[in-house]
């Protein structure tokens, strides 16, 4: 990873800073918001990123005294609810939670896309990346590490599977990445989400997968184990279980996410916003919470987020197209 990267992270992570405003800027916010604020998760309820909205939002509301409504619009690798967020009016009073696929992936995965992550919206903040975790079923891949999977595949190509919740998530294009990175093939083995791949996993129908830490830490008994990370370093969650990046350096992978307003929106709403989402964060019990779930809590300003944006799309598009991943 490079250093501005290493760079913009650390800053991205750190703690809340105090935001200096202009008398001016000041004022012209002071109206916003003065009815509820729409926040389209382009998931359906009960995930992850619905857990995020839910708490987080929900304190944002009590800080700007108006109601922030969560409304749902799952399908298509979070398109249909991207391209809702897209097409609203810039005023400030619909935002999008997006992820990896929203600002990254889906513009090189998908032949037809019918919005321009990089164009039609107004960056605010990034919010959180979910650490993933190489699982192995070691009674039917007895591996105890990288290095053992990568030679096992080198000395039968194709034979070793893997699972993931769909074609061109996180996960799967983890995969990728490490398939690319170490010269070995692997077969891909699409579900249609998370639960029945995991459950194929355990009952020995595949014999690996990339998943969430908040997935992977349920499922680690028996032969279930997990052989890697996909962080720069360990992860917090898992003590002992190295990173990717230890035997292949500058592997890295997450499943982030972060939010956005349509293009437009006024400078002054967009800075209230980030400022109010960095004061819910500072909260030690949103924190605690967030972290309990699995996610590496993060905040960055609009600009640090832009540029983020084009860093992943530039990375995952290289390894999209390397591997000849198309979506309708």
């Amino acid at each position: 990873m490079s250093q501005t990267r290493r760079s913009l992270l650390k800053t991205m992570a750190a703690a809340s800073a105090a935001s200096t405003l202009s008398p001016w800027s000041a004022l012209a916010q002071s109206a916003y918001p003065t009815r509820p604020v729409r926040v389209i998760v382009p998931y359906a309820a009960g995930g992850g990123t619905d857990f995020f909205a839910r708490l987080v939002f929900a304190a944002m509301g009590e800080q700007l005294g108006q109601q922030f409504v969560i409304e749902n619009k799952p399908g298509a690798g979070t398109n249909i609810g991207a391209e809702a967020a897209a097409r609203a009016e810039p005023d400030g009073y619909t935002l999008l939670l997006g992820d990896t696929a929203t600002f990254a992936t889906n513009r090189t995965l998908y032949r037809k896309l019918s919005f321009d992550p990089y164009k039609d919206f107004t960056p605010i903040s990034l919010t959180g990346r979910f650490a993933l975790v190489l699982l192995v079923n070691t009674n039917k891949l007895p591996v105890k590490s990288v290095p053992e999977l990568v030679a096992e595949a080198k000395k039968n190509p194709g034979r070793i599977n893997y699972a993931t919740p769909g074609l061109g998530s996180p996960f799967h294009l983890a995969t990728e990445l490490l398939s690319q990175g170490t010269g070995i093939k692997l077969t891909h083995v699409p579900y249609r989400g998370a639960a029945p791949a995991v459950q194929d996993l355990v009952a020995g129908q595949v014999d690996m997968m990339f998943i969430d830490f908040a997935t992977a830490r349920s499922q680690l008994s028996g032969p279930i184990q997990a052989i890697a990370v996909a962080s720069p370093q360990e992860f917090a969650g898992l003590p002992g279980v190295p990173p990717v990046a230890a035997h292949h350096p500058g592997f890295e992978a997450w499943a982030w996410q972060g939010f956005v307003a349509p293009a437009n929106t006024p400078t002054e709403i967009i800075t209230k916003l980030n400022d109010t989402y960095r004061r819910v964060i500072a909260n030690a019990e949103i924190r605690e919470k967030l972290i309990g779930a699995g996610i590496d809590v993060l905040q960055s300003s609009p600009s640090e987020m832009a540029a983020y944006m084009q860093d992943e799309g530039a990375k995952w598009e290289k390894v999209i197209r390397t591997a000849n991943i198309t979506l309708e």
